[in-house]
């Protein structure tokens, strides 16, 4: 018997987040306030800096950027504020038109200062450096050579106000369209007597019932089919969009603007894909060694994320709360400590409730306030691994404080890095605590059906991603048929022929959102994944000694680059053999799955 503690809050649908302390307590007339004295602040900058920027010394740049960081939390606080209300209620107008006219006034305070940025990025580099070597940089040092790297893609200044301005009805507008579209998506599922969102019936996938995956799957595949060309149109808008913008600012590759944002080389990104691609047999013998399991011939599409527990196991709320303060403990105090906050001071939104949002997120939100988590806890474990993932997200925010608004965030490739490290520590957890061999094979398996997932699933999407916005270029707009066709080769690449691709399958890029609001997003995952496993790979190792350096690595935020903040924990991403070291990390996750398989086979 598992010993759970008592805890404050025992029912998840009580864990709601409380989003006052972003406006001071004054809600949506809080959230306007703060912008309208951000655009009186911006104004005022604009006034005395614009057209200077030049002349400055050392002491007015980092006056400049103080000054900076202060705007920047206004309209971040109220931008949060808005986006975290819309988040958990999709459905309620009043939300949306916080957002629509947060986005607006937001957007009115950065064309006000987009001139600073256009400016900084025209210096030649010498008088660049000499400016960069002035104290009071502490907080934006590195963020100011980041934005020296766009200086060959940008325009000039009235295109840019133009570009950022025309966002607000373009782009970002048909990503909250998708977005309001998905979350409305309900599936009429087997059993059920109301239909249930569409983030509830892709769970019902891992049920250890086939009849009901397969018919959980044919009914979201039903649920997807009403809005399925609505959904297709934006994302032909938005690759159109992307185009547009690529070729107007002479990006070479439709990656290569997301690649800068992320501080790697189009060169380190094709390497990891390739690296990956040239792996896809795990995922093919991982995927015939699930089958053997589970006494198929073959998986089907709808198998691929099924349990092999003989019974789904469910973790309450409280139980979840202390298996992850616990493993952080257990590594370190701090981690523990600065976990523990989210409990204790509602700053995670945690049951499934009509309207919401689908999956999970961490929002960093502003330095001067704090981080959000926001679930769909429906008391699996794999719930209490996503949890744990979050708040690994969280961990890494809240320690990232002190970098500022302008530094606090790390590059996507590196964003990953606490959420896997701290997943990993509670799989561990969970691994030590089952007590039989059939238990300990169902979460060896929920561990490598993850790593499968982010890492091999999300390079397959890369190349969807790919596809499209070649095709997209190259054919025009593209039709939903298209887009099944170029969904169905990517996953027949990463497949093989160890699962079975049904027709259904072919319409479910269709709900991911990464494709709309982040494009290119998604490689991301396989490289924070691989770095991960990798540091923590350096942590078996090395053992106590390693704990310091990585509360450093997580402390430093986005101060340094990716390849300084990886040095951190001794490793060195411009080595060639970096991935395939962290690839041969997930293989032996997958011998120690055959090996599981073996022993339970023999013991039945």
């Amino acid at each position: 018997m598992r010993n759970v503690p008592v805890m404050t809050v025992t029912d998840v649908q009580d864990v709601a987040w409380d989003l006052d302390p972003l406006v001071d307590g004054e809600g949506p007339e809080g959230a306007e306030r703060m912008l309208a004295e951000g655009d009186a602040l911006a104004a005022a900058f604009a006034e005395r800096y614009a057209g200077r920027v030049a002349a400055l010394d050392g002491a007015e740049l980092a006056g400049a950027m103080a000054e900076l960081q202060v705007i920047a939390e206004l309209v971040g606080r109220a931008g949060n504020y808005a986006h975290l209300r819309f988040s958990v209620d999709t459905m309620d107008p009043a939300n949306g038109a916080l957002v629509a006219r947060v986005s607006e006034q937001a957007t009115a305070v950065e064309t006000k200062l987009l001139f600073f940025e256009l400016e900084w990025a025209a210096l030649d580099d010498d008088r660049a450096e000499e400016l960069l070597a002035a104290d009071g940089l502490e907080t934006s040092r590195h963020y100011l050579r980041t934005i020296r790297r766009y200086r060959p893609y940008l325009l000039s200044e009235p295109e840019e106000k133009i570009m950022t301005e025309k966002a607000v009805s373009g782009r970002d507008a048909w990503s909250r369209l998708f977005s309001e579209q998905t979350s409305a998506i309900m599936v009429d599922t087997p059993g059920d007597d109301e239909p249930v969102k569409l983030d509830v019936a892709l769970s019902r996938l891992q049920s250890p019932d086939r009849e009901l995956r397969r018919t959980t799957a044919e009914a979201v595949t039903k649920a997807l089919e009403p809005g399925l060309r609505t959904r297709a149109y934006i994302y032909n808008t938005i690759a159109q969009d992307k185009a547009t913008d690529d070729r107007l600012r002479a990006y070479p590759t439709w990656l290569s603007s997301r690649n800068l944002s992320n501080e790697a080389s189009d060169e380190s990104v094709q390497a990891l894909i390739a690296a990956v691609r040239a792996n896809y047999d795990l995922p093919q013998r991982w995927y015939r060694l699930k089958a053997d399991i589970l006494g198929l011939d073959r998986l089907a599409d709808y198998d691929r994320n099924c349990s092999v527990a003989t019974e789904d196991e469910q973790f309450e709320w409280p139980e979840a709360q202390d298996i992850v303060l616990t493993s952080f403990r257990e590594f370190s105090p701090v981690l523990h400590d600065t976990v523990k906050r989210f409990f204790d001071e509602s700053w995670i939104d945690a049951p499934v409730r009509p309207g919401k949002r689908g999956g999970a997120f961490c929002a960093y939100a502003v330095p001067s306030v704090h981080p959000y988590v926001m679930l769909n806890y429906t008391s699996r474990r794999r719930d209490v691994l996503i949890l744990a993932h979050e708040l690994g997200h969280g961990m890494h925010a809240a320690l990232a404080q002190p970098r500022g608004v302008f530094e606090q965030h790390t590059p996507l490739t590196l964003a990953e890095t606490a959420s896997v490290f701290g997943e990993t520590l509670v799989f561990g957890r969970l691994l030590d605590a089952a007590d039989t061999p059939a238990s300990r094979l169902s979460l060896l398996a929920e561990n490598i059906d993850g790593s499968i997932a982010t890492v091999f699933r999300q390079v397959a999407m890369n190349q969807f991603e790919d596809l499209v916005h070649t095709s997209r270029r190259e054919e025009g707009e593209l039709s939903v048929e298209r887009f099944a066709e170029l969904w169905e080769s990517t996953q027949r690449d990463l497949l093989g022929d160890a699962v079975e691709i049904t027709e259904g399958y072919r319409s479910w890029w269709s709900y991911v959102p990464h494709f709309i609001g982040t494009p290119g997003y998604v490689y991301a995952y396989a490289y924070g994944q691989l770095l991960a496993l990798s540091v923590y790979g350096r942590y078996l190792e090395e053992g106590e000694s390693f704990v310091p350096r990585y509360i450093e690595l997580l402390s430093a935020g986005g101060s340094r680059g990716p390849e300084e903040l990886a040095a951190i924990a001794g490793l060195d991403l411009t080595d060639p053999e970096f991935w395939n070291k962290g690839l041969e990390l997930v293989r032996a996750q997958l011998t120690a799955a055959e090996e599981a398989a073996a022993e339970v086979k023999s013991s039945g």
